[in-house]
């Protein structure tokens, strides 16, 4: 592989630990506030529990995202210098403001999270969760204003081959800057949905229940539940957004080679660049023009009309399928989970064991969702990295394979090692029984049933 493509694999190993983390702490944030808001509605002590337990995921997972961005902040001057050079005057704002707006609103006040329980007001302590939950939004905001720009470019001018801002409206509310938010946020929602009925679903395998494992299990199913069904709405309207602005990505994710109406929707083939056709294709008839245009006789640009200025094919067109297909197993788990858990009473020691065991597997299917997607957001703006306007090859450094080669095993050696640890200390504290001096419910009360 030469520098091109070991810097390209390097920077998608270190973005595709990091956005991991990111992706459960955003949410996740959110669902403490709700955990937070219960227990000062209810005073019952289960919910206190759930926050309290969760907190600490909460923070191991802050540090692992903090850890790994740092890291991959390294690459832009190392691997990329070109980008800084010619996107900087947009690019370098939009991460400052992420990191002075949103890093610091997340680590101040997740201090007062962790430990201010006791030692400040409940609203204060309800504040500092709402205002964490917020800088891991706001955070999202920033950087998907960036990567969204990167797909669909506005606001700019080009003067001496740099990009200067003309708008910063027009920068930061890009025309796929709202769907791919919303698609994101979404998406993380999902994730820690799983995250939570997992790791439930787990305890209750293992014997090691607390108060809070039941409704842990039922918020995180009626979580999915819900948002699974708006989060295929999303990626429709995603899509026709998508088509609009980069219908060469929509073509290899559909494998379409020649500009066709009533473009058949591929199940399955295997995409030959090389024969510029699809072997063993099973295919539903008009299925593609209908599903991306909403007409059964849509138009759907080929590839071969790019002149071979297009992404590669395969792994768009698999990406796709493995977040089509673990999204629909998302759907089918939540509503056949929750419906089973409403029958049965809300009574989480009455569950089967096959769904049990199913959830735990789906623990983080929502990693493996987004990892997909976000392939295909990326991998599909190739050969440019700010579309249209300027190609990867152009930004990148001059720095010997060997090296580059070098440093790109020693971060897949340490994040596969972090990875194992983070499931590792996440399977230990859900087996851990509650410490009664830091998880136990402090109201005095009774942990009573959620209602």
């Amino acid at each position: 592989m030469d520098a091109l493509h070991l810097a390209r694999a390097q920077f998608a190993a270190n973005m595709s630990f990091h956005i991991l983390f990111p992706t459960i702490s955003i949410a996740l944030g959110w669902m403490l506030l709700f955990f937070r808001w219960r227990w000062l509605k209810t005073h019952d002590g289960a919910w206190l529990a759930a926050y309290r337990f969760w907190t600490k995921v909460f923070a191991l997972t802050f540090a692992l995202g903090v850890v790994s961005g740092i890291t991959m902040s390294f690459q832009f001057g190392t691997n990329w210098p070109g980008f800084m050079i010619r996107v900087g005057n947009i690019a370098g704002p939009l991460l400052g403001y992420e990191v002075l707006t949103a890093f610091f609103l997340e680590g101040t006040f997740l201090g007062v999270m962790l430990f201010g329980h006791g030692r400040v007001s409940e609203r204060v302590h309800l504040t500092a969760t709402f205002l964490v939950a917020f800088g891991t939004t706001l955070s999202a905001f920033w950087i998907l204003s960036l990567n969204s720009w990167m797909q669909t470019p506005t606001g700019y001018q080009i003067i001496d081959g740099e990009f200067h801002v003309t708008s910063w409206l027009e920068v930061l509310f890009n025309p796929s800057f709202l769907y791919r938010l919303t698609h994101m946020l979404l998406a993380s929602a999902l994730t820690v949905a799983f995250f939570l009925s997992g790791v439930s679903a787990w305890q209750l395998l293992r014997g090691a229940t607390n108060v809070s494992t039941a409704i842990v299990l039922r918020v995180g199913l009626t979580t999915a539940a819900v948002l699974v069904p708006l989060q295929i709405l999303v990626g429709d309207l995603h899509g026709l957004n998508t088509l609009r602005h980069q219908p060469q990505k929509i073509a290899a994710m559909e494998a379409v080679w020649e500009t066709e109406r009533g473009a058949p929707l591929l199940l399955f083939a295997w995409p030959d660049e090389a024969s510029r056709s699809n072997r063993y294709a099973v295919a539903i008839p008009r299925g593609a023009s209908l599903v991306l245009t909403h007409e059964s006789d849509g138009e759907i640009k080929g590839l071969n009309d790019f002149k071979g200025v297009h992404p590669p094919v395969a792994p768009l067109f698999f990406g796709f399928r493995v977040m089509v297909g673990t999204g629909v197993l998302m759907l089918l788990a939540s509503w056949y989970g929750w419906w089973i858990y409403r029958r049965r009473g809300w009574i989480a020691s009455a569950l089967p064991r096959p769904l049990l065991w199913t959830l735990t597997v789906m623990t983080f299917s929502g990693w493996l969702a987004m990892l997909a997607g976000w392939y295909v957001t990326e991998i599909g703006r190739q050969p440019f990295i700010v579309f249209g306007l300027l190609r990867t090859a152009e930004v990148a450094s001059n720095v010997a394979p060997p090296m580059i080669a070098f440093t790109l095993a020693l971060y897949l050696s340490v994040y596969i090692a972090l990875i194992v640890s983070y499931v590792g200390v996440v399977k230990y504290m859900a087996e851990k029984p509650l410490d009664t001096a830091s998880d136990a419910p402090q109201s005095g009360t009774a942990a009573r049933r959620p209602t």
